[in-house]
């Protein structure tokens, strides 16, 4: 197939019936394989993000042995002597200059307490929240490649440096590191956002972005496995770290030098490829950053209706991935983030049905069966109403685990039709300044996310009461169907007239008077 020639510019003829005549929309070109290297990309960072819990396993001991004289410092080490027993504190001896660096074993444990560890836990998304507004600026500002690939560089040396500085530092240092890779990865999904509205047509939205997001499922599904698999080698918990900390680095530096923020700035694109891509987002003669209009986007009703739906579906996904467990481990006797296939089961679902959603909702739009904002709303409403419904199903299941973890895997593969309701709208509305749209959204729903195992906890005086869960999936699935009816009375995907320069309509305006006059 014949490309446009380096000298051919838009506007010619030749160029024009080359366009029509050999490039293919179906084709697979340089978007496609942009996407697949952030889907790469996003599942190395989600593996990373979950991987904390499993490898605490390996970091706290079990059964320390109470030392009334090492009690004082709360993040004391543990190791085994020569009469098997478990010590702690200035008992521990590091064997040699690797062992220092925590390289070869033995390895040390911590005697952290339960909520020692939640707070490293949570220190991430601490972090994460921070940043979410900064982060949609300096995506908007300097680039998603800059910034994507600066942020997976920073992953790389936090984490290969976190079992040494952990090490020497105690749970504190633990703590702030995790907290510096929440936020960089604060970073990553205004950055992602502000390269789909720049790379992806309305046609292809939904699958683009399904491949690259679906990384959300993906992460979990290979990093829970392959984390406990890596504790348990050679290497320790210390190599947990470091192998996704040095595929954080591969990742960054496959973005920095294959990637770019746009189709005028990548130096092997096609011709046809970048007329397609710029034409469909009326990109001609947007050549520089943008002004963020903050007064007329924050009046737009369509990133009010965003931010509800972003808040049921966050508040949702974090009772099903935090509490659903707890359930099953506090009122059904098992526990299911032992069993590595049924952690792995609803989010290799979800994986699964993302693709199929993703084509689903791409065909009914062009096709033309239904409008873009139907789509979006449908979608919205399977992934919602679904999950609404199967929390009170769940709330009134038998205690039997193959009946609840069907229902478990039934609604994450449902719930993930909702990316393609409230998660791409943010580019329906505004390509240009979906990165900006995407970290308000985000930081308000994860801001009250967080209130999500609160409000559990509050609920839950007894933990084995059965009836008492049942309050908390229905506050779940309240949020749910109220957050959706908000977005189906608001959500919109109209492009907003704020979405362009007054430069590019002009020209618009100008090109189809002279093309006007031509005809006559």
């Amino acid at each position: 197939m014949s490309k446009f020639s380096a000298n051919e510019k838009p506007g010619d003829d030749n160029a024009k019936s080359n366009f029509d005549e050999d490039f293919k929309v179906s084709g697979w070109g340089v978007r496609h394989r942009q996407c697949v290297m952030l889907m790469v990309t996003l599942t190395t960072a989600y593996s990373l993000r979950a991987c904390m819990g499993v490898a605490l396993v390996g970091m706290v001991e079990t059964n320390p042995v109470l030392d009334i004289r090492n009690n004082i410092n709360n993040s004391t080490i543990a190791n085994e002597t020569g009469d098997g027993l478990n010590v702690r504190g200035t008992d521990y001896v590091a064997n040699g200059f690797f062992n220092a660096l925590m390289l070869t074993p033995p390895y040390p444990q911590f005697d952290w307490s339960k909520k020692v560890q939640d707070m490293v836990i949570s220190a991430f998304f601490f972090g994460y929240m921070l940043l979410q507004i900064p982060a949609g600026q300096l995506a908007h500002r300097f680039g998603s490649r800059r910034l994507i690939a600066g942020a997976m560089f920073i992953n790389c040396a936090a984490s290969v440096l976190f079992p040494t500085v952990t090490f020497y530092g105690g749970w504190i240092t633990a703590a702030a590191f995790r907290m510096i890779l929440g936020l960089s990865q604060a970073c990553l999904m205004p950055s992602t956002h502000t390269f789909l509205g720049k790379w992806t047509t309305l046609e292809e939205r939904g699958r683009l972005s399904g491949m690259i997001y679906g990384a959300q499922a993906l992460g979990p599904v290979l990093g829970l496995p392959l984390t406990g698999f890596i504790a348990a080698s050679p290497v320790g918990w210390p190599g947990v770290f470091r192998f996704y900390g040095t595929l954080a680095g591969i990742c960054g530096a496959i973005i920095w030098f294959f990637c770019a923020d746009s189709p005028a700035q990548h130096k092997k694109i096609s011709a046809a490829e970048r007329r397609y891509i710029e034409e469909a987002l009326r990109q001609k003669g947007v050549t520089k950053h943008l002004k963020v209009p903050w007064s007329r986007l924050l009046r737009h009703r369509g990133l009010y209706a965003i931010v509800v739906a972003h808040i049921g579906n966050t508040w949702g996904q974090l009772t099903l991935y935090s509490e659903v467990p707890a359930y099953m481990d506090k009122v059904m006797g098992v526990n299911i983030k032992a069993n590595g296939m049924l952690s792995a089961l609803p989010f290799l679902m979800m994986f699964i049905m993302n693709f199929f959603f993703s084509w689903l909702f791409d065909m009914l739009i062009v096709k033309k069966y239904i409008g873009v904002t139907l789509a979006r709303k449908l979608a919205q409403s399977i992934g919602s109403i679904s999950s609404s419904v199967g929390l009170i199903i769940l709330a009134f299941a038998p205690k039997n685990i193959y009946v609840v973890e069907t229902i478990m895997v039934i609604m994450c593969g449902l719930n993930i039709a909702s990316h393609y309701g409230f998660l791409v709208n943010h580019i329906d509305i505004s390509p240009n300044f979906a990165g900006t749209m995407m970290s308000l959204s985000n930081f308000s729903s994860n801001g009250v996310g967080v209130l999500a195992p609160i409000v559990a906890g509050i609920i839950l005086t007894d933990v084995t009461s059965v009836y008492l869960w049942r309050w908390v999936f229905f506050v779940s699935s309240g949020l749910y169907f109220f957050t959706n009816a908000v977005y189906l009375l608001l959500g919109t995907s109209e492009l907003a007239d704020w979405n362009e320069p007054e430069s590019a309509k002009d020209n618009e305006e100008a090109d189809a008077m002279m093309k006007k006059e031509q005809k006559d």
